[in-house]
């Protein structure tokens, strides 16, 4: 993606701002607040997820991968555009919806539903903060949330977090899927010389490196 949240949904912003004016112009007062509600929103989001504020807090994301009733008031035209867009995207795309990148790690996009997921009844280590937890999950699969903007990556102290959590999961033989909001797949291809390696070194080096919300990506490693 060429271009960083920000700038997409300020552009969003700013065509809402523009239909609002049009349509209050040509005499449709009550068609156009929705417009300029919208615009507003975007504007807001287009501000918090700047790197400069980076404050993906603001939609109200619960650790449990939930909404409160208020964001899903207050942010309901970025909210559901997105839900929308990411269903759009995978149908139109094609892309698998997760890749295996070591034994028993995955990474893909939102999981819409059940069928999405990996095999195994994996744990969930959530990296958006858009998009909610799907009510099936619920109590089924062990679920960590890291909110993270689109197009942006964790923070160092949420990655370790993630980290910690995906490693104690593998110690018990329990498939770990991490996703983001679309799982857009780059090939990344590394050696690994020492077949030693520790295995919270491999994953801090998965998320470090290629685990950011701009991409999931599929990560070869050859012994």
């Amino acid at each position: 993606m060429g271009v960083g949240i920000s700038v997409l949904i300020g552009l969003k912003s700013v065509t809402l701002f523009i239909l609002f004016a049009t349509l209050k112009n040509y005499g449709y007062p009550l068609l156009s607040i929705p417009c300029l509600y919208a615009s507003l929103v975007s504007l807001l989001v287009a501000l918090a997820a700047n790197p400069s504020i980076d404050l993906p807090i603001l939609l109200g994301k619960n650790s449990d991968g939930t909404f409160p009733i208020w964001s899903l008031v207050m942010f309901s035209p970025y909210l559901y555009f997105v839900r929308g867009f990411s269903a759009l995207r995978r149908m139109k795309s094609g892309e698998p919806p997760y890749s295996e990148i070591s034994e028993g790690l995955y990474v893909g996009g939102w999981p819409c539903s059940l069928d999405k997921l990996p095999p195994g009844n994996p744990a969930i280590i959530d990296c958006t903060c858009e998009i909610p937890r799907m009510l099936e999950f619920t109590g089924n699969h062990a679920f960590l949330c890291i909110p993270t903007w689109d197009t942006r990556s964790p923070q160092p102290a949420d990655i370790e977090v993630a980290v910690k959590w995906a490693c104690r999961k593998r110690a018990q033989k329990i498939p770990v899927f991490i996703h983001c909001a679309y799982g857009m797949i780059v090939n990344f291809k590394t050696s690994v010389s020492d077949k030693c390696i520790c295995s919270r070194l491999l994953h801090y080096f998965v998320f470090i490196t290629v685990l950011s919300p701009i991409c999931c990506v599929t990560l070869f490693i050859s012994h």
